[in-house]
């Protein structure tokens, strides 16, 4: 029996799943907004059921992919407030300042990013919860004959990029200073050229070196198995999360749920979720095609395909995008099956997760997604067009995708085309200029995997086509 919702109730629920991120818990907040009472400590967020967190998008704290909130500082704040039966509304500031000055203006209760200690914020603030450690890390190849710098003395004469006006450039130049001269420091002045995105340059062989944050490298590391980030050229800086001098009953709880064996399983799985899994895109060579026949599903992808009205060599090919054919796949991430179907949206289908190994079921789910995320860009009315941004918002989420479009609305560009318009801003999505920009709502991507997902399965559908004419 097919329990999947009727499809205009489910696109409904899925765009407002994108449409309304407070359905998600999460919500953005401007400078003068309203702010709730400041003398809320740990007994009456008890009493309330809810605890309000405040963070800053990035990769290693706040996200929303493919319509579901994610990030390491996000996880661990979930985990806390489950812990203690209560609802969990998180709010993203544009910058540090303003998330101190949500959490002491009574708009947040706790800050769930690591804020560095200073004694200027000891006065103001209580420091709780699970402790850091983090510095500035050197990003080097792994590349056959290349030698791995172990020691700041070998950066002399070497040349590193960082961008311009960072504190990675600040920090080299003083440790250039501190060696008596000789690293050659290049200023990286391209608003597009991102931290990740010279990091990327780095795996690739396009520059030798850039420096990072040390979480943000080790990240990035489970993207790019031929990089290296074990040295560290600054010293170890603490950080933590942070609460109200008025909530000191707050801050305790924190630190006990911080130190308590449960929640230490769960820091040590979410922490190896993100900084140690790999997150490699699967290998995308694709394999020899044999009579005709690309995967054991052809007659699915066939079947499916005609509701919208593609190619099913073009399904196939997003399929093996998500999983190789492999039907049990499950991402870093959490998306399932042969399509790579996300836990919410399954939720949303009304499909069992254990059903998603089901390589009817899993492509069935993805048609639907992908024919509901066509519906909300019905006004793309060039039919290549629409295929490259309805791929774009499957494998991002198509509230990011309506950013790009804005973004490239406002800078001239434009919005129903995706080669060097839309596609442009899905790579300058990862950059705070332009997540936080006031157009957008659903803040960091990373953009580039959603660049490389579209231009890939377009390559190989038409490699499909090319070996398949035959039997068409």
């Amino acid at each position: 029996m097919n329990n999947t919702p009727h499809p205009g109730r489910l696109f409904r629920l899925l765009l407002l799943c994108v449409l309304c991120p407070a359905l998600l818990g999460s919500c953005r907040t401007k400078p003068g907004a309203q702010t709730e009472t400041t003398d809320m400590d740990f007994p009456q967020l008890k009493e309330k059921g809810e605890i309000t967190a405040v963070t800053l998008y990035s990769s290693t704290s706040y996200f929303l992919y493919r319509m579901e909130p994610m990030g390491y500082e996000y996880e661990l704040i979930r985990d806390f407030a489950q812990m203690h039966n209560l609802k969990l509304t998180v709010k993203v500031a544009e910058s540090q300042a303003r998330l101190i000055e949500m959490l002491q203006a009574g708009e947040a209760d706790v800050a769930a990013y690591p804020i560095l200690f200073s004694q200027e914020l000891k006065q103001q603030l209580i420091y709780c919860g699970r402790e850091s450690l983090s510095s500035q890390a050197l990003v080097q190849s792994l590349g056959p004959g290349v030698k791995r710098l172990t020691d700041v003395t070998g950066l002399i004469g070497k040349e590193i990029y960082v961008k311009s006006g960072s504190r990675y450039h600040d920090r080299l130049q003083n440790l250039d200073r501190e060696l008596g001269g000789g690293i050659l420091i290049h200023e990286v002045d391209d608003d597009d050229v991102s931290e990740e995105d010279l990091i990327e340059m780095v795996s690739t062989g396009q520059i030798p070196y850039t420096v990072s944050d040390e979480k943000v490298a080790l990240l990035n590391k489970t993207y790019y198995w031929n990089i290296d980030v074990s040295l560290k050229i600054s010293f170890r800086q603490r950080s933590s999360w942070a609460v109200r001098k008025n909530a000191p009953l707050l801050a305790e709880a924190i630190n006990q749920w911080a130190s308590g064996q449960e929640s230490d399983q769960s820091y040590k799985a979410t922490a190896k979720r993100y900084f140690e899994l790999s997150k490699k895109i699967l290998e995308q060579s694709t394999p020899a095609i044999r009579q005709g026949q690309i995967s054991p599903y052809d007659s699915l992808f066939r079947k499916y395909a005609r509701k919208l009205e593609w190619d099913w060599r073009l399904l196939a090919s997003l399929a093996y995008q998500e999983s190789h054919f492999k039907n049990t796949e499950i991402s870093w991430a959490g998306a399932q099956g042969l399509m790579g179907i996300m836990p919410g949206t399954a939720r949303t289908l009304r499909i069992p997760l254990q059903d998603l190994a089901d390589p009817e079921v899993s492509i069935r789910a993805g048609v639907e997604v992908l024919y509901i995320f066509r519906q909300g860009l019905n006004e793309i009315t060039d039919a290549t067009e629409l295929i490259k941004f309805t791929l774009a918002a499957y494998n991002a989420g198509i509230g990011h995708i309506y950013d790009a479009r804005r973004l490239a609305g406002k800078y001239g560009k434009d919005s129903t085309v995706w080669d060097d318009h839309v596609a442009e801003f899905v790579l300058l999505k990862s950059e705070p200029a332009y997540y936080n920009d006031p157009v957008c709502r659903y803040g960091y991507l990373r953009g580039r995997e959603t660049f490389y997902y579209v231009r890939e399965i377009l390559g190989r559908y038409e490699y499909y086509c090319q070996q398949t004419l035959a039997s068409q």
